[in-house]
């Protein structure tokens, strides 16, 4: 089992917004994404296929029918449309692949990045200009506009999603490949693969000794990459929730049914026996638990919840579904996000502009950094269809939309919040105050202050 912080889906929220490429490649201004510094994490997937398809592709292969995508959205579009049906479209939630699923999340993030650093190295060019007729300018959006992917469905739609220069297939292939050699490590001790607690210790072997996987520190699991399932299975190294989905996959394949819960911030799994105590008996060897080992440093923090559990303790647990842990790991990315985005203003919240109604003007809007604003606001985006009914995250999305001055779709969410929802008569009266602020807000600002931070 595993140990990982986990945010609640209230925690969460944030969206995407769109705005005309030509925004840039008529502006002079330098306009930078990348705000942080160059990550270890490799994000080339996306980035090299999109860049294959702008040097070879030319304003000619265009036709009346063909669709123009013009900003973001339009890039990221198929990419949330497979994570909406994998959720949407299955009838049972053990049908849902959590791996599939989360490895839709990452190609998109993955595409949005690499279309952002698209949109920068143009910028870049321009600044280095000092003479660009208009006729270039209009070549040069037609080039980005290229930046497409066609219209499929099923595994030739998997096929296009590429993920530091694999596709989805393969990157579960990955994980068939552990699941493989796991079974090898079985037969090698002569033991039976319908033995839970031998699995598990089997998996522990694989993933550490033979293959170096690691759990990230504390301070490292604020880096994304730690975060992102192909980049875990390529870095070997990553978060405690996400070792546990690791655990939660390769067992399945082996027959092994492993399941999982919360336990107060931290996320731990275990196998299904007749005698859970069997879990927590110390071995003579590594003098810890299979729990402990499995479940990584949350078992032995004496802080955490995780590290009173016993046997018996584990059959009150609440068990999470796919779709719970789908959201656990969209509600990490949200916090992570979040906290970069937020980094150069601290202390600011989600909900601080309700506590300053009286000093609510358009100059107020705090520093965030734009990518991983966006890219919280994905996450959120995506956690509001697996919980729609949620009205604190609806909450917290109409916030980040004020964030990014879509005054709009705030004005929206919060007042579905404040028609559909049941909420106490204060919180109620302050939103929609808020809200009434937010209209007088968006008479004033001009489509160039709406939609500034829209590129993003």
């Amino acid at each position: 089992m595993l140990c990982a912080s986990s945010s609640s889906f209230a925690s969460a929220a944030m969206t995407m917004a769109s705005s005309p490429v030509s925004r840039f490649a008529g502006h002079r201004t330098t306009l930078r994404y990348d705000l942080d510094q160059p990550r270890p994490c490799s994000w080339t997937g996306v980035q090299m296929k999109m860049r294959n398809l702008i040097t070879t592709a030319s304003a000619s292969a265009f036709s009346n029918d063909s669709p123009r995508p013009k900003t973001y959205k339009e890039i990221i579009k198929p990419f949330r449309q497979m994570f909406d049906r994998e959720i949407s479209n299955r009838s049972k939630d053990s049908d849902i692949s959590i791996a599939k699923v989360l490895l839709y999340i990452a190609a998109e993030d993955e595409a949005f990045l690499a279309f952002n650093r698209e949109m920068d190295a143009l910028s870049l060019l321009r600044e280095n200009e000092d003479v660009m007729d208009q006729s270039d300018s209009e070549e040069e959006q037609e080039t980005v506009q290229v930046q497409s992917y066609p219209s499929k469905t099923g595994s030739e739609e998997q096929q296009l999603l590429q993920l530091d220069g694999k596709s989805i297939p393969e990157w579960l292939s990955e994980l068939d490949a552990i699941s493989k050699q796991v079974e090898a490590e079985l037969v090698s001790r002569g033991i039976n693969s319908c033995d839970s607690l031998q699995v598990l210790e089997a998996v522990n072997t694989v993933l550490f000794d033979m293959r170096g996987f690691e759990r990230t520190s504390t301070c490292s699991n604020e880096d994304p990459k730690y975060s992102y399932l192909h980049s875990v299975l390529n870095s070997r190294c990553g978060t405690a929730f996400l070792f546990s989905v690791i655990y939660i996959e390769v067992c399945q394949r082996l027959g092994v049914p492993i399941v999982g819960a919360r336990v107060g911030e931290d996320f731990v799994v275990w196998s299904k026996t007749e005698n859970p105590d069997e879990l927590f008996e110390v071995a003579a060897t590594s003098g810890r638990s299979l729990f402990a080992i499995v479940n990584g440093k949350c078992v032995d923090d004496p802080k955490s919840r995780a590290s009173d559990l016993t046997g018996k303790s584990l059959l009150h647990l609440d068990v999470a579904t796919n779709r719970d842990i789908i959201g656990i790991a969209l509600a990490n990315l949200f916090r992570v996000h979040w906290r970069r985005a937020s980094k150069a203003t601290p202390g600011v919240m989600l909900t601080s502009p309700l506590s300053e109604l009286n000093n609510f003007r358009i100059s107020n809007f705090p520093l965030l950094r734009p990518q991983d604003l966006r890219l919280a606001i994905a996450a959120a985006e995506r956690l509001l269809i697996l919980d729609p009914n949620n009205w604190r995250l609806r909450k917290d999305l109409g916030m980040m939309y004020y964030y990014v001055r879509q005054c709009r779709d705030a004005i929206l969410e919060l007042s579905i919040c404040i028609a559909n929802f049941a909420i106490e008569e204060e919180e109620a009266k302050e939103l929609k105050l808020f809200v009434e602020k937010l209209h007088r807000l968006f008479s004033l600002m001009s489509p160039l202050d709406s939609d500034c931070l829209a590129v993003h």
